[in-house]
């Protein structure tokens, strides 16, 4: 009754998995959070006041533009290379994993996890994407309007804790070791490779793909520290009923 929500201890093997961890679920270390804060309020605090990394941000906007990736054959490439952070691209393949996960080991508790990594995600991004108001590169001369949704990028913060989401349920639930790898390769490769393609298309400044990585991160943190707290409180709560 109780076995999809309940947490195992670390170490355990779930019912049906055929392999050991071969890398870690992901959860960022308390040093990692704390440069994250520290970077987003540095630097949403130099863009308002104006500082050096708008300036940072113009000359390479200035340089990728010069590129002109968006009018040659590239654009289409580079461009899928965004869809790493896409929320519909990972979406599909989180909904098989949960789907899958689901369906092995009777636990709803991925479907949970990447449900409340979606609602995060979603209010904390765009309360600071409509909250600064930062406009995207397409439009000079205006960096801050009512209307701006650029700072941070949503792409590259999605990236970060959705890949980061599904790494941690495959690795929990220990799929096979070359899966588990797969997995670790996206939640790094996946943001850096989608920042970078961002940039160069000039569909981003730089400080919003730094931002989006570090708010990312932080909300990753978010969702692995409230699971410490409410799955076994909800877990609790089925064994209590079941008894019942």
């Amino acid at each position: 009754m109780t076995r999809g929500a309940v947490r195992r201890r670390p170490g355990a093997t779930p019912p049906g998995s055929t392999a050991g961890p071969v890398v870690s679920v992901g959860r960022p270390p308390g040093w990692l959070l704390a440069v994250s804060a520290l970077v987003t309020v540095a630097v949403t605090a130099d863009l308002l006041g104006g500082g050096v990394l708008e300036r940072v941000d113009l000359r390479v906007s200035e340089v990728v533009s010069a590129w002109a990736l968006a009018d040659s054959g590239a654009y289409r490439p580079v461009w899928v290379v965004t869809q790493l952070g896409g929320r519909g691209s990972i979406l599909v393949v989180l909904a098989g994993l949960v789907g899958y996960l689901g369906w092995r080991f009777r636990t709803a508790v991925p479907l949970v996890r990447v449900l409340f990594a979606l609602l995060l995600l979603t209010v904390v991004v765009y309360s600071l994407k409509y909250g600064t108001g930062r406009t995207a590169p397409a439009y000079p001369g205006s960096f801050f309007h009512r209307d701006g949704a650029s700072y941070p990028s949503g792409h590259v913060a999605n990236a970060v804790l959705m890949w980061g989401v599904a790494r941690w349920q495959v690795v929990e639930h220990r799929l096979a070791p070359w899966v588990q790898r797969t997995a670790l390769v996206f939640s790094v490769a996946g943001p850096v490779a989608t920042g970078v393609a961002m940039v160069c298309l000039d569909f981003h400044w730089v400080t919003d793909a730094v931002v989006g990585a570090a708010v990312g991160v932080l909300l990753l943190g978010v969702v692995h520290a409230l699971d410490d707290v409410v799955l076994p409180r909800w877990a609790g709560a089925r064994t209590a009923r079941s008894s019942g």
